[in-house]
């Protein structure tokens, strides 16, 4: 499998991510009252995450960018080479760094954040998309 398919793949299973995360009700007080439905949005943030790092770092390495220190520095890498916007590389950085919350101090996830997460950051995912989708195209 050749980089882009993997990138491909990784898309495709960030979609499905977010498109659970998008299905959640967020309005409702299920989040402090329902452990399934917490673990599960929990879960799927995790993993479209993850899968937007994993997809910049096949970039990093198929374009020979500089390494990254860390999860964060992926994003930025991006966008300091022009693949996603600056901007919106600083935006999705936090992720990163949300992404260390989720995996590392789990016991401390306020269900208030979850909810902000829900409500004003589902968007980056498919904004990253599209702008990856550019460059996969540019690549043809």
């Amino acid at each position: 499998m050749d980089a882009d398919e993997k990138i491909v793949r990784k898309l495709n299973f960030m979609q499905k991510s977010v498109s659970y995360l998008k299905s959640v009700d967020s309005a409702s007080n299920e989040l402090e009252t329902n452990y399934e439905m917490r673990s599960a949005v929990e879960r799927n943030f995790q993993l479209a995450i993850e899968s937007a790092i994993d997809i910049g770092e096949i970039i990093i390495s198929e374009e020979g960018f500089e390494r990254p220190e860390d999860y964060k520095t992926v994003f930025l890498i991006l966008g300091k080479k022009g693949i996603i916007p600056e901007d919106f590389a600083q935006d999705l950085s936090l992720a990163a760094g949300f992404r260390n919350f989720l995996v590392h101090m789990y016991e401390e996830i306020d269900p208030d954040i979850l909810c902000t997460f829900l409500t004003e950051r589902l968007e980056d995912f498919d904004e990253f998309a599209r702008y990856i989708a550019k460059y996969l195209s540019s690549k043809s």
